[in-house]
């Protein structure tokens, strides 16, 4: 497969076999965005997995894998040649397989419904950015600033800051990979560009996760997106 953008990362990874064991190979197919996918990139990184990073071209490359993920969707993540899809649940396990997933049933759940309500912002704001509709768009949208999105938004505000800077149990989970990973995403599909400047503590998330080590040296090496999102 002719990829637009393809790298493969390492990261200072001390591999769990034996000589005579093969290496386990991870592959994350997504668009050159973040959006939905870099939470998985972000957390291989931290996870100090190598990966490969294929990142498709919509128009010449998305229409030929379509049919060859799990469910017409990206993004979807590899390993050892077997392809599983939808973000939450990849970067759900990658979560478990850095021992970032909670130490008890009850912090697992934490996490998941944090990361649920996350989604449920993004699904409010898609409503909105893929209406073909202009005059309808406009109305959406000032219906969510005035409506929807202050009482969202404080809600997650508030679980940040008791949580100390992180989405969920009071410190560094999986949940804090998927945030940061789709905060410029969400700022463009909410219309919010100055969302990190209402509310500091989503920023205190994004920039906890993007300065351990292991993550900035991916995210200072990774492609720019076009769409900075």
């Amino acid at each position: 497969m002719n990829n637009r953008y393809s790298r493969a990362y390492s990261f200072g990874l001390v591999p769990r076999h034996t000589s005579n064991r093969k290496m386990t190979k991870f592959v994350v197919y997504y668009f050159n965005v973040k959006a939905l996918g870099e939470g998985a990139r972000l957390l291989l990184s931290y996870g100090g997995q190598e990966f490969e990073d294929h990142r498709i071209d919509f128009e010449t490359e998305w229409p030929d894998l379509k049919a060859e993920t799990p469910f017409g969707q990206l993004p979807v993540l590899e390993i050892d040649g077997k392809r599983y899809g939808q973000s939450i649940a990849i970067c759900r396990y990658l979560g478990k397989k850095f021992e970032i997933a909670g130490d008890n049933d009850e912090e697992a759940l934490e996490i998941d419904q944090i990361v649920d309500f996350i989604y449920d912002i993004r699904a409010k704001a898609a409503g909105v950015h893929y209406e073909s509709d202009p005059d309808l768009k406009a109305k959406k949208q000032e219906d969510l600033v005035k409506t929807h999105y202050p009482g969202l938004l404080e809600k997650l505000n508030a679980v940040i800051v008791k949580n100390n800077g992180h989405v969920a149990a009071g410190k560094l989970t999986w949940g804090d990979f998927i945030f940061a990973g789709m905060f410029d995403y969400l700022k463009a599909m909410m219309q919010m560009p100055d969302l990190a400047k209402e509310y500091p503590a989503f920023k205190e998330v994004v920039d906890k996760v993007y300065s351990i080590p292991k993550v900035k040296a991916y995210a200072d090496a990774a492609p720019v997106s076009p769409h900075g999102v």
